[in-house]
C-alpha cells in the first residue's frame, strides 16, 4: 500500500471544518457509539488510553467517562480541531491534547493501554506505517480499537464523477481483507473485523457535497485535478448521479470498517517495511550477555 492522500490537504480541510464539523457528523458518531460498545465486555482497566483523530472529542470524553481513572490523551492533525475539543473538557475529567501525526506519533515505546481511533485512518498516508506506530506504542496485551471506511464508502459519487473524467474525485479506502492482513502483518494477535453498510440521503447532489465539505472529507487522493469543477463539469456529474434517485431522495453509501486486535507479548517482532524488529527489556539483555574467562 502506497501513500495515496495529500496529508496537508487532510489537516487543511479538517482544519476549515473544525467550526461546523458537530453540526454535521451524525454518522461519525453513531460510528463512535458501535466501536466502543466492543469494551463493554472486555476487562479493561487502563492506565493510559490515546484517541488518535479525535476531531471535536466526543469520543474522547466518552473513554474519559468511561476510564475515570486513566491518563487519557486526545490527538489530532489539525490544530483548530483540538482547540474545539476543549469544548468536551470538564474540570472533574480533563484530557490533554496533542497535535501531531499518526505516522509519527510523539510517544514513547510501550506508554499505553489502549489506543482507539474513531474514522480516521482512511486519511493516513499509510496504514503500515501508523499500525506500526501503534504496535510501538502499545504495552504487551495492549488493546487496539478503531473504525475507518471502506472503498464502498460515497459509491454512488465515485461512479458519477467516473462517467464524466478519469480523475480520482473521492477518496479511495482499503478493504476489509487488506486492513486485516495490514493488522496482521503489523504483528497484532487475534484480530476481530466486522464491517456495516450506512445509507444515508440527500435532497440533491450539492447538499451531499456541501456536508462533505463541513465535516472536512474532501478528496485529497494525491491524483486530484488541482482546479476547480466548472459548471458544465458539475452539471454532468448531477445528471450521472439522478440514475440513483429514489422516493425522492440521493443515497451515498458509507461502509464502515471495525477492527480490534491485541499487542503482542514483548519480544515478538514487528515489521518496519521488509524487516522485522524484535524488543527486548533491559533485564532480558542483561540476562542474555555471556561471561569472558
Amino acid at each position: 500500500m502506497s501513500g495515496i492522500f495529500d496529508l496537508t490537504q487532510v489537516r487543511r480541510s479538517f482544519g476549515r471544518a473544525a467550526a461546523s464539523y458537530d453540526e454535521h457528523a451524525a454518522l461519525q458518531k453513531e460510528v463512535q457509539q458501535r466501536l466502543q460498545e466492543r469494551l463493554d465486555d472486555l476487562p479493561l482497566d487502563p492506565a493510559r488510553v490515546l484517541d488518535v483523530g479525535c476531531g471535536t472529542a466526543h469520543g474522547t470524553a466518552k473513554l474519559r467517562q468511561r476510564y475515570r481513572k486513566a491518563h487519557t490523551i486526545a490527538l489530532d492533525l489539525a490544530l483548530p480541531m483540538l482547540q474545539a475539543a476543549r469544548r468536551q473538557q470538564t474540570w472533574r475529567r480533563p484530557f490533554a491534547r496533542v497535535c501531531a501525526d499518526a505516522e509519527v506519533l510523539p510517544f514513547q515505546d510501550a506508554g499505553f493501554d489502549l489506543v482507539h481511533s474513531n474514522l480516521c485512518l482512511q486519511w493516513c498516508g499509510q496504514l503500515e506505517t501508523v499500525l506500526d506506530e501503534f504496535r510501538r506504542m502499545l504495552r504487551p496485551r495492549g488493546l487496539l480499537l478503531f473504525s475507518t471506511f471502506g472503498p464502498q464508502t460515497l459509491i454512488e459519487l465515485r461512479e458519477a464523477f467516473a462517467r464524466v473524467d478519469q480523475a480520482p474525485h473521492v477518496s479511495r479506502f482499503l478493504d476489509i481483507h487488506q486492513i486485516g492482513d495490514a493488522m496482521l502483518a503489523a504483528g497484532f494477535r487475534d484480530p476481530v473485523l466486522e464491517r456495516d453498510v450506512f445509507t444515508l440521503h440527500h435532497a440533491d447532489v450539492l447538499g451531499l457535497m456541501r456536508e462533505l465539505r463541513a465535516l472536512g472529507a474532501t478528496n485529497a487522493d494525491t491524483g486530484r485535478a488541482r482546479g476547480l469543477t466548472g459548471k458544465q463539469h458539475l452539471r454532468q456529474v448531477i445528471e450521472a448521479y439522478e440514475v440513483h434517485r429514489r422516493d425522492g431522495t440521493l443515497p451515498a453509501t458509507w461502509e464502515v470498517v471495525y477492527a480490534m486486535a491485541w499487542a503482542p507479548e514483548a519480544g515478538q517482532p514487528r515489521r518496519r517495511g521488509s524487516t522485522e524488529i524484535a524488543s527486548f527489556s533491559i533485564d532480558q539483555l542483561r540476562g542474555s550477555r555471556r561471561q569472558r574467562r
